[in-house]
């Protein structure tokens, strides 16, 4: 587990690509959108990351590959604040620990800034991610809502509280 650099926006945009592809619901935009992108979009965005100070990009690798990612990011209304998103495990690699060690680096990072909670939302059909974030001590904060105006598919925030 490590943070991305911005030298790595490639990798980054292969691998948020092929999670758009695998769980077209479970992300705020869509593979069509993501991909039309410019190029120039997925640089800027991770270069911007690592000089922002609040922005903590991460990539899980596995014999040499991005297998998975996730992004933390303090919330600019509340700065004791950390939302998590982005979070996404490859296939071939899940069942293997990575999206827990993924989720660990994150609230560590959090927790090291000085964050008092993390939150993030999840997809309501996915039992995996609902099951990780509950082992890890995340407790819905709300009903379930629309993940998109007019969608049926449904989110459910999630908050983590840090202890003092």
């Amino acid at each position: 587990m490590r943070r991305l650099q911005p030298h790595e926006w490639q990798a980054y945009r292969a691998i948020r690509l092929q999670a758009l592809a695998d769980a077209p619901d479970a992300f705020g935009a869509t593979l069509a959108e993501a991909q039309a992108w410019p190029l120039t979009e997925w640089e800027t965005r991770l270069a911007r990351a690592a000089t922002s100070g609040i922005d903590c990009p991460l990539g899980a690798e596995m014999d040499g590959q991005l297998v998975g990612l996730c992004w933390a990011k303090v919330d600019a209304q509340a700065p004791d604040l950390v939302n998590l998103y982005q979070m996404w495990v490859a296939p071939a690699a899940r069942c293997h620990g990575v999206a827990r060690a993924l989720l660990d680096q994150a609230v560590a990072w959090a927790q090291a800034r000085g964050a008092r909670r993390m939150q993030l939302g999840v997809n309501c059909t996915n039992a995996g991610a609902l099951r990780l974030y509950t082992r890890a001590g995340f407790v819905a904060v709300d009903e379930p809502y629309p993940m998109r105006p007019g969608e049926t598919l449904m989110e459910q925030r999630m908050r983590l509280g840090f202890p003092l």
